[in-house]
């Protein structure tokens, strides 16, 4: 058996993590990866304990295939991964590619629904299994673990779905991938498809693993992906931040803590360490010259700040009033309230403290005062601007009139 499925053989409970950020996710556009961005990231992700990173396609160009070798060559910890038609010349470039680690998989894929067997393949059915079948066999000569996705599965008429999946574990697949490759799924509607497909594989072929690869198209990635992971699938397929062709893949930090934040519900793990979630992110927002949004789940800048007083007044009594996670869990320091016009006396009040010049009374009133009508000018006041307006509403002493009073 492969890593993963001795891994998964050994705990039911176990979800195993591909990173394809520099595969699925760097062929979208802008975000284009060299060599040496590639090994950098590579490096984060193996930090990170991903079980499998989809190095690239190494048959896509002379410099993707660099970039897998220079990863495994430089890289150690996950399962490394190249991309495949099915096609011998591909499947020959990927072996080459990931010639330097013992740790090697080859991802086959090859259109399944109608749309691409007319439009893009001109095959037939009995074509299309044909091919897939010859294709991984031949992968298995060269490569003990090898996935193999029916792309567009999600559109495949489901009897032949389950015949292609079939097919490709007589083969010698140890792991099959049912990508919604367009965005198109739904969760009742993918979970209902994975439970069919794995009664019936299942069946014949025990030791396949069953992975979920969506994408965002209608914003429900993250989603149909636990639905799969509910009805049995134990890989789940995504990038970090999300990136990807079009809308982007499913997030790998938002999967992570979805599943570990909710134990409750799935009643799964992951091996994952969730700590260097938040610098993987900024690697590869670095990386690609791409801002990860303030609103990101998980590890966006406002994903763990509170700027609206009743927000800032719970959570100073008790962090779980709104917070599900800690911050230090997925790599942050910790929380931090962002003071602005919604905040709060006890915010401001609390800040002044932290700073040294604790305000209570009629001086934290005026002060208040002058943050709130400042706030409404500036937006968010900053450590600076809260001292200046701190002072300024410094009540006046009697030995200070005098010199007031003159100047005035």
């Amino acid at each position: 058996m492969t890593r993963v499925q001795t891994a998964v053989a050994a705990d039911p409970d176990r979800v195993v993590v591909f990173d394809t950020t520099l595969r699925d996710g760097e062929q979208a556009p802008g975000f284009s990866m060299g060599p040496d961005d590639k090994v950098r990231m590579a490096r984060a992700l193996a930090a990170l304990k991903v079980d499998v990173v989809e190095a690239g396609f190494a048959a896509a160009s002379p410099g993707d295939e660099e970039g897998v070798r220079r990863v495994v060559g430089e890289v150690e910890g996950p399962v490394f991964c190249s991309l495949a038609r099915a096609s011998e010349a591909d499947i020959d470039a990927a072996y080459r590619a990931l010639r330097g680690t013992e740790e090697r998989r080859c991802h086959i894929f090859l259109g399944t629904s109608p749309i691409h067997r007319s439009a893009k393949l001109r095959m037939s059915k009995a074509e299309v299994l044909s091919v897939a079948g010859r294709a991984v066999a031949y992968a298995r000569t060269r490569f003990e673990d090898v996935e193999f996705s029916p792309e567009d599965a999600i559109r495949t008429e489901p009897e032949f779905l389950a015949e292609v999946c079939e097919v490709a574990a007589a083969a010698g697949a140890t792991t099959l991938n049912i990508p919604d490759t367009v965005g198109y799924s739904t969760p009742g509607e993918i979970g209902d498809i994975f439970r069919t497909l794995i009664s019936t594989v299942r069946a014949r072929f025990p030791q396949v693993v069953f992975s979920a690869h969506c994408h965002n198209d209608l914003g429900m990635a993250v989603a149909n992906s636990l639905s799969a992971v509910e009805a049995g699938a134990r890989q789940v397929e995504g990038a970090i931040n999300g990136i990807g062709e079009r809308a982007g893949n499913a997030s790998i930090e938002e999967m992570v803590m979805a599943i570990r934040t909710r134990s409750d519900r799935y009643g799964l793990h992951t091996g994952v360490d969730a700590t260097h979630l938040v610098r993987a992110s900024r690697l590869l927002s670095e990386i690609t010259h791409t801002p990860v949004v303030r609103n990101k789940a998980i590890v966006g800048l406002n994903a763990f700040a509170h700027e609206a007083g009743i927000h800032q007044h719970g959570m100073m009594a008790d962090p779980s009033t709104y917070e599900i996670m800690r911050p230090q869990d997925v790599g942050f320091e910790g929380t931090w309230f962002v003071l602005g016009k919604h905040s709060g006396r006890h915010a401001v009040a609390k800040r002044a403290e932290t700073l040294g010049q604790p305000v209570t009374g009629l001086h934290l009133a005026a002060a208040f005062a002058g943050f709130k009508a400042r706030a409404d000018q500036i937006g968010e006041i900053n450590d600076h601007e809260l001292l200046a307006i701190i002072e300024a509403a410094r009540p006046v002493t009697h030995q200070e009139e005098p010199a007031y009073a003159a100047a005035g």
